[in-house]
């Protein structure tokens, strides 16, 4: 082993070793590079290796992230950000739950169906994760504690539904996945639709049967006597219809080839302005909320893409593509056996890193080993690249449970901060498990049946 290969080594390890003392992602990741960079200069000055490291490479950094900033496709991220933002301050959720209640109240679980129907329309409406988490949390949970459920159903159910955003387009990380993939945000929204609402399906399932089952832990709704009559039905007709719309315009625009990714997101980030100026949510205090909140979290993500270019140029400096692509090739397994690995690898990193470190660290690296293969999936003769998408779809479905994963997963942290104090963390940890195990059948369904994740995008191109 040369030193190139030790020192790709010793920067991972160094990587995770850092993470555990709290200092930011994105400081961490650049003052790795940055430190190595000059480890190998002197280790080239006076041990005589070959290493290439010197302030050349700092320079060549530079380049690249004025090339993130003049991405046009990122611009979608912080207009993503906004509409979620403005769409949980506009009092959207609220109606959808209190009109969804009265229309399943005959239902055992029937308030936790509707809390998991509200998660998939904030899903793909906002995109947000801790929005979602902390505003199902303060609408449902009370609810359900009056209503006698059991605290890990209610806790589990509000927990993956607000995880659906990460998935169900649009999606910030399917628009960072995309760019880090070179694959179309459009192909990975239309390719991520049906595996979003297959998770949905899965969880809603569950809670049924759940409720059938152990009838005491979900409780009829106490004026479940009250018929779903037609006042009910167009009343949740009402209420569901604009967000509805909403998502159509964003998603049937870039579906139907009127708008890009960038153009749909300022759609969607001027609708749920109106949405919450019609529902009389809006003034200059919420505007001024949403704003700073938008630029905060922006600052966040993009803080990590510039420490992850820098940490990813200085480990291909070193050979890190060439050394992952040698020891993945040089596994005793190949084709499918090499992805279930990978999957398996990425869902371990779930449970210390955020989906953020892992699409800009990992996902570059992995790219060119899985876009080599040969594993039959079936493009319908339209869609470029359908393998690497097929794998870009089954690592979003695996990152989606590094939201759920303790011990940090972040989804369990929001919950925890809007939860009663009766909920304990513990509680947390137990009602995500049987969503976890859902994620991982989900997961091994879109493996099984690639078609999932390929069949909608070749209709629309095929058209």
């Amino acid at each position: 082993m040369d030193m190139n290969e030790i020192l790709v080594i010793v920067m991972f390890t160094s990587f995770i070793a850092l993470l555990f003392t709290g200092y930011p992602v994105a400081w961490v990741l650049g003052g790795i590079a940055i430190l190595f960079t000059a480890v190998g200069y002197f280790s080239d000055q006076y041990l005589d290796t070959t290493t290439g490291l010197d302030y050349s490479t700092l320079g060549l950094a530079v380049g690249r992230i004025f090339s993130i900033m003049d991405n046009w496709v990122l611009v979608a991220l912080p207009m993503f950000i906004f509409m979620g933002l403005m769409l949980d301050k506009s009092g959207v959720a609220e109606r959808m739950m209190y009109s969804m209640q009265r229309a399943f109240g005959n239902v055992r679980g029937g308030l936790a169906i509707t809390v998991m129907l509200i998660g998939i329309i904030l899903a793909a409406s906002t995109g947000i994760i801790g929005a979602s988490v902390v505003l199902l949390g303060l609408m449902s949970i009370p609810v359900m504690m009056r209503q006698n459920y059991s605290k890990t159903l209610a806790v589990g159910t509000v927990a993956s539904a607000g995880c659906l955003g990460i998935l169900i387009p649009p999606s910030i990380m399917l628009v960072v996945m995309g760019d880090q993939l070179a694959l179309s945000a459009g192909d990975l929204f239309m390719g991520a639709v049906f595996p979003g609402l297959l998770l949905g399906l899965l969880y809603i399932i569950y809670i049924y049967f759940y409720g059938v089952f152990f009838p005491q832990a979900a409780p009829l709704s106490p004026d479940h006597e009250t018929k779903a009559d037609w006042k009910v039905i167009k009343q949740l007709f009402i209420d569901i219809l604009p967000p509805i719309i909403m998502i159509l315009v964003v998603l049937g625009s870039v579906f139907a080839g009127i708008a890009t990714v960038t153009e749909a997101s300022g759609l969607g980030a001027l609708g749920a302005t109106v949405m919450a100026w019609a529902y009389r949510k809006l003034d200059w205090a919420v505007l001024k909320e949403v704003v700073i909140n938008t630029f905060n979290t922006s600052a966040y993500i993009f803080a990590i893409f510039v420490g992850a270019t820098v940490f990813a140029l200085v480990l291909r400096e070193l050979g890190g593509d060439e050394f992952v692509q040698d020891v993945l090739t040089g596994l005793p397994f190949e084709g499918y056996g090499l992805i279930i690995f990978i999957l398996f690898i990425v869902f371990l990193l779930g449970f210390f890193l955020d989906w953020i470190e892992i699409t800009l660290i990992m996902l570059p690296l992995l790219a060119p080993v899985v876009g080599a293969m040969e594993l039959g999936v079936d493009g319908h003769g339209v869609v470029d690249k359908p393998v690497l998408l097929w794998f870009a779809l089954l690592v979003a479905v695996t990152l989606q449970t590094s939201f759920l994963t303790p011990p940090v997963g972040f989804a369990l942290f929001y919950l925890k901060g809007v939860c009663p104090p009766e909920i304990t963390l513990w509680d947390i940890y137990k009602g995500v498990v049987p969503f976890i195990l859902l994620q991982l059948l989900g997961l091994a369904l879109v493996f099984i049946f690639p078609d999932l994740v390929t069949w909608l995008p070749s209709i629309a191109y095929g058209k």
